[in-house]
């Protein structure tokens, strides 16, 4: 191989590693991305060993179950449902998707829809029903009222929301079961 041989191939790829690094100072140029004043979210996250407020708010509601469903919007919860029909079906005599139909779910056993697998930590319940607390202890944080359950919702968070999602599931029924008092 002569010197000019070696000249060409020398060339070549110092012009190919110019195009490259030239290229991306160019589209540094051409696409800016500003930096925010603060990065990423913030989560909210109850500490373990909290105290006082932060214990309240996973005990459960501050108010009765049986009072917020006094007060709750069927429709406000037929559209808080809307995220559960992802894996729901809300229908009578409707099918299985994800998760099991919740068509009169208010009182019946828990894991004993037809048709359904459910986990193994749900079954362990089985001699458990849907009461109107069970619903709102679920729906609240399915993680923390059924250890390794199946289900991958991160749960609802707000107390008159959960009330609302309640109401339209006892809604979902031939004989709807009544509230519990106040």
């Amino acid at each position: 191989m002569d010197g000019f041989e070696f000249n060409k191939i020398a060339g070549a790829v110092l012009a190919t590693a110019l195009v490259v690094f030239g290229l991306k100072e160019l589209s540094s140029a051409v696409y800016h991305s500003e930096t925010p004043e603060k990065p990423g979210f913030a989560i909210e996250v109850a500490e373990s060993g909290a105290t006082g407020e932060a214990q309240a708010a996973t005990a459960g509601p501050a108010v009765s179950i049986g009072s917020l469903l006094a007060s709750a919007d069927i429709s406000k919860g037929a559209a808080g449902a809307k995220a559960c029909a992802a894996c729901h079906d809300f229908s009578k005599g409707g099918p299985n998707k994800t998760g099991p139909n919740l068509y009169d779910v208010v009182e019946r056993g828990i894991a004993s829809h037809e048709g359904f697998a459910y986990s193994d930590s749900m079954k362990a319940r089985s001699a458990e029903k849907w009461t109107y607390e069970n619903l709102d202890a679920f729906i609240k944080d399915p993680k923390t009222a059924t250890p390794k359950t199946k289900m991958g919702f991160a749960g609802v968070k707000k107390d008159q929301a959960r009330a609302d999602i309640i109401a339209y599931l006892a809604s979902l029924s031939d004989a709807p079961k009544p509230f519990p008092a106040p």
